[in-house]
């Protein structure tokens, strides 16, 4: 084993550490987190004032070999008779030198309340049941490692063995208020903090996750598209937009814009915080590019470039697809009672 498999070792045990509850857990970050609306805030089910049916899947870090995969799939739907969204959402993700994985399965639900004549404010909850298993068999540790040769020894001493399994409940709620131009939402997840430690006896808390997340919407006026039948009007619009979050020792504020030139999404987000501290900040630069049709389908792809030190050399970044379809269900009169659909970004 050469030097760099070694400290690539390092690095993945450090983050397998992490996430065992050892040290403080972080969440996924999705960096198309508007296309995963349900996962990002509980008060965003329903916002589309349409059936929706979306996934998502993050690939991080593939060049450390042991890359950590991230799935969300999703479906909700909003019944205008009672101003409410429900939803059902699907989490899970795997970290593979571990075989550390973690399922969810959660109810969301929101009320849409009218304030104004163009002002709207949802309250929402979700409520999960999360199984996390993990084999720790094959894990390398430092005693275990020859400084002088690079090469793996015997016996570690440690105690993992055999598959651990763990199950437990957890709830979230958020707020979110919009108007026709701009969106403002807060949302906190894992509000009973579970204990997410696979020992027993152990008590590892989940730390509850804030966040902050708004933006605007400013139409750069209309095109049209000739189809060789008519000419169909098309939309020209860029957004500015934010997601601050924190979690227990860990701050990360991501920040940018997207252009919809329909049916074209291109856009660019820095991922960072602008004050340093002691803990890694994992910054990065991310462009998107995406396609939203007619028909209600819509498809991103978007790409992470490491700045931190980790390097985007070794790390080889991260790859995001997302895909949507959204239509009407139920009694096609009440399609011109969409008035109030959040002016939010694409992905």
């Amino acid at each position: 084993m050469n030097y760099p498999s070694v400290i690539k070792f390092f690095i993945i045990f450090m983050c397998i550490f992490n996430m065992m509850g050892t040290t403080y857990a972080q969440d996924v970050q999705y960096t198309q987190f508007y296309a995963a609306p349900l996962y990002l805030n509980p008060a965003f089910t329903g916002s589309s004032e349409l059936t929706r049916i979306g996934a998502n899947y993050r690939n991080q870090w593939p060049g450390l070999d042991h890359s950590f995969n991230s799935y969300s799939a999703y479906i909700d739907h909003y019944m205008f008779d009672i101003n409410s969204g429900i939803g059902v959402i699907f989490n899970a993700n795997k970290e593979s030198k571990a075989k550390l994985s973690t399922n969810e399965i959660g109810l969301s639900y929101s009320y849409r309340l009218k304030l104004g004549f163009d002002s709207f404010l949802r309250f929402g909850g979700q409520v999960s049941y999360i199984n996390r298993d993990a084999y720790f068999g094959d894990l390398v540790f430092g005693n275990q490692l020859d400084i002088n040769t690079g090469s793996i020894g015997g016996d570690s001493g440690e105690l993992f063995s055999g598959d651990y399994r763990h199950s437990f409940m957890d709830y979230n709620f958020g707020l979110l208020y919009h108007t026709e131009t701009y969106w403002l939402g807060i949302s906190g997840h894992h509000l009973s903090q579970p204990n997410t430690s696979f020992v027993d006896g152990n008590i590892s808390k989940l730390p509850m996750r804030l966040s902050a997340h708004g933006g605007m919407k400013f139409d750069l006026g209309e095109g049209f598209i000739n189809n060789y039948y008519s000419n169909s009007r098309q939309e020209r619009s860029v957004f500015f937009a934010f997601n601050y979050k924190h979690q227990a020792p860990f701050n990360q504020l991501d920040i940018g814009t997207q252009f919809f030139l329909q049916p074209l999404v291109l856009g660019v987000w820095y991922r960072g915080f602008p004050v340093k501290y002691s803990l890694p900040n994992n910054e990065s630069i991310a462009g998107l590019l995406g396609l939203t049709l007619e028909s209600g389908l819509d498809i991103g792809y978007s790409y992470d470039f490491t700045l931190s030190k980790l390097g985007n050399l070794q790390s080889a970044g991260a790859h995001e697809i997302s895909i949507r379809y959204s239509f009407m269900y139920g009694d096609p009169n009440q399609r011109n009672r969409r008035s109030t659909v959040i002016p939010c970004f694409r992905f």
